[in-house]
Parts: C-alpha cells; structure tokens; sequence
C-alpha cells in the first residue's frame, strides 16, 4: 500500500523585515514541520495548504518544493506502507497561529538560525535535509549533515 503526505517549511517576515521560521512541536515532544495525509480529490499541493492550516492556523502560499521523504513502515492492520511526504516552502500569507492541541503540542517562529538548531537538537533526523533545503531556498547556508 502507499500513503502520500504533504506539509511545508513556513516562513514569514515580521514588521521589521526579520525572516523567521515555523517550527512546530509534536505529540510526542519532538521538533517537526506540519504534514499530513492527502485526502482524496487533492493535490499534494492541496494537501501542504490544508494540513498548515489545520495545525498551526496559518494560510500559506507554495513559494517552491523543497524534496520529498520516502520510507516504509508496518501498519497494524495494512501490513506493510510506502510512505511518501513531499515537502514545500510556503510563505505564511494569513490566519492566527494557534496549534491544533489535537495534532501538537505547540508551534512558534523562530530566527532562522536558531529553527535549524533546534531541528538539528530535537528534530526528526530525516527532516534536516528538508530544513536545510527550506533555508537554502531562503538563502541561508547550513550544512544538511
């Protein structure tokens, strides 16, 4: 079986033109970036949009694609599963951030230099790559190791 899903590195500047990073913290205490599962009838673009605002409460704008992530994980019950998450850099264009309590424990914006230290302290290991490429993007240089 394969599931898709689909979330983005959001960024916006604040009043004084300062570039910041959203980072959000999930259920089980770990540095993350929203995503979730595409919904039938979407678009994986659709899918990065939609899954933002339900967890951070942001309306976001798809500046570019950043990479995907591909791995495999045992389903109690659908045995086996491709999973494949396809990530975007995504301007923050609207809404009030306010974390889904339902999904996360928090979510916050941060200098970009201090996100990255946080997703290379307390993040998933398969996301640096995705922080990176969201920083480079935004013409920030981080080694992804």
């Amino acid at each position: 079986m394969k599931e898709i899903s689909a979330g983005g590195v959001v960024y916006r500047h604040t009043d004084q033109g300062k570039l910041q990073i959203q980072l959000i913290q999930d259920r089980y205490g770990k540095v993350s970036l929203p995503k979730g599962k595409m919904e039938p009838g979407e678009t994986v673009e659709q899918t990065a949009l939609r899954e933002i605002a339900e967890e951070t409460g942001l309306i976001g704008s798809i500046i570019a694609p950043i990479d995907q992530i591909k791995y495999q994980y045992d389903h109690q019950t659908l045995g086996k599963v491709d999973k494949e998450v396809h990530y975007y850099l995504v301007e923050a264009v609207g809404g009030t951030l306010q974390a889904q309590v339902e999904e996360i424990r928090g979510v916050d914006w941060f200098d970009p230099l201090e996100a990255w230290k946080r997703q290379k302290n307390s993040g998933y290991d398969n996301n640096h790559r995705i922080v990176a490429g969201a920083l480079q993007l935004l013409g920030i240089e981080v080694d992804p190791r």
